[in-house]
């Protein structure tokens, strides 16, 4: 899977928190609009056909993300040692 730069991210999450503040706001039909687009736009960035796991992808692909909320991760499994061949 081809994953977005984090400046896209960085630019997308901006947009769509910002514009959710404008549309709580009565921002309009216009305000809206852009909020789906920016929405759909986080969806295909992170592979994720949700708005909500779309930002949280995208925090968690963002350079310094911390994670908050471990729910979506999976356990890791111990990593078994492995030789190395040299040819």
């Amino acid at each position: 899977m081809l994953l977005a730069h984090p400046a896209l991210l960085t630019d997308l999450v901006h947009e769509y928190e910002t514009l959710s503040v404008l549309d709580a706001d009565g921002g309009g039909p216009a305000a809206q609009r852009r909020l789906d687009d920016v929405g759909y736009g986080l969806c295909v960035a992170t592979g994720t056909n949700d708005v909500d796991a779309a930002l949280v992808a995208a925090r968690h692909g963002l350079p310094g993300a911390r994670v908050h909320d471990d729910s979506m991760l999976t356990a890791r499994r111990p990593r078994t040692p492995t030789r190395r061949r040299h040819r």
